[in-house]
């Protein structure tokens, strides 16, 4: 957490949780905080993808040619591993990446958020907003996910917009500190938050 939004673990570490983790737990990891510059972040990319992680999250942050990076990453990385974009809703958005990423054979696109200031996903981005971007990914065949800060109070209104994923990690943590350790009773408290119904879909997901 202290590395940025989307902090990457050591390759080494995330073969470990791999391995320690049963194989019908799915494991993301992302590649850290890197401009959108295709070598860097297709290197990166190809590294973690190494480690036998199922899924590869990659930050969408301003500057650097994104629609270049999705395609090489569509081209070298998505034919053998799920890769999940993750944009940032409290920097100008482009939804015109959404397309781009469904051509490319990504698996699904997160909303989330850069700045860890105490401001939420629902902070920065309307109701309306929020839909349009679910509406938008799964019309291009792709999982949506939404992200960011997300509060245990958020849940039904988030639920309502009817996204295929929402990730959590401060509001799992010990004092809602998303650099402290997971606390049972708060990972207790979000499931409780989710109707049964919605078991399968949204998912549950530890998100950064």
């Amino acid at each position: 957490p202290a590395e940025g939004a989307l902090g990457a673990l050591a390759c080494s570490v995330v073969a470990s949780i791999r391995e320690a983790v049963p194989r019908h737990v799915p494991v993301s990891a992302t590649i850290g905080d890197l401009p959108a510059h295709p070598a860097t972040v297709v290197r990166a990319a190809a590294a973690m993808a190494a480690t036998g992680c199922d899924i590869v999250k990659i930050g969408f942050f301003p500057g650097g040619d994104a629609e270049a990076t999705i395609r090489s990453l569509g081209q070298e990385i998505a034919p053998h591993t799920p890769l999940v974009a993750v944009l940032m809703a409290d920097a100008p958005l482009d939804l015109a990446l959404v397309a781009h990423l469904g051509d490319a054979g990504f698996a699904g696109v997160m909303l989330d958020t850069a700045v860890k200031d105490g401001r939420t996903l629902c902070d920065h981005r309307t109701p309306a907003e929020l839909g349009r971007f679910v509406g938008e990914a799964q019309a291009a065949g792709l999982f949506a996910g939404l992200a960011g800060s997300l509060r245990v109070g958020q849940i039904p209104e988030l639920l309502a917009l009817e996204p295929d994923v929402l990730g959590f990690r401060g509001a799992l943590c010990t004092g809602r500190d998303r650099q402290q350790a997971l606390d049972a009773a708060a990972m207790s408290a979000v499931r409780r938050a989710i109707p049964h119904e919605f078991e399968r879909t949204p998912s549950l997901e530890i998100a950064s």
